[in-house]
């Protein structure tokens, strides 16, 4: 484990039966108090990143939007959020997903990805991997290709990096439990 997994790890919250009774929710808003962690995270992210043919980054509502559009800045590319249904203005493609406890619905606007765009999808947490499905669900039907997925923290005990496996097998995350 390297320093700054164990910083992460060191910072991150655990809040009991959050949403609901048995799960343990990793709440990753400490990190975001402590500026210089948050800043050695970009900068992990962007060289880890760095000139693998990216074209365009896309954050998961909301926690993806943190880093993803810090990240996409570093990269100098496009970022592109995906939002809950109904969030978006302009006309969107949208893809309907469980949860580990519940379901839910996320868009993207029709135009913001170009066909054939390689496209990284960033999030703060890989659990069971339905939201990163979802997001790659909608990036493949604007048309891009997934070019991998990035997280802060990745649960491995939940098995979501093998239902991602069909997306991409680059799969990057900063710390795991």
């Amino acid at each position: 484990m390297d320093d700054l997994e164990l910083q992460i790890k060191s910072t991150i919250r655990d809040v009991p039966d959050f949403p609901k009774p048995g799960i343990v929710f990793k709440d990753i808003t400490p990190l975001l108090s402590d500026v210089q962690l948050s800043k050695s995270i970009t900068i992990s992210l962007a060289d880890h990143w760095q000139n693998s043919g990216i074209d365009v980054m896309v954050g998961i509502e909301s926690r993806g939007f943190m880093w993803g559009h810090s990240l996409a800045q570093h990269l100098e590319i496009p970022f592109v959020p995906i939002r809950k249904k109904g969030k978006l203005p302009a006309e969107s493609h949208s893809f309907a997903y469980d949860l580990e406890y519940g379901s839910a619905e996320i868009e993207i606007h029709k135009d913001a990805i170009m066909g054939g765009q390689n496209v990284l999808i960033h999030d703060d947490l890989l659990a069971t991997g339905g939201t990163a499905i979802g997001a790659a669900e909608l990036v493949q039907i604007s048309g891009g290709k997934v070019a991998g997925f990035s997280f802060i923290v990745e649960l491995s005990f939940l098995s979501g990096r093998n239902k991602l496996a069909s997306y991409s097998d680059v799969i990057h995350a900063l710390s795991t439990y």
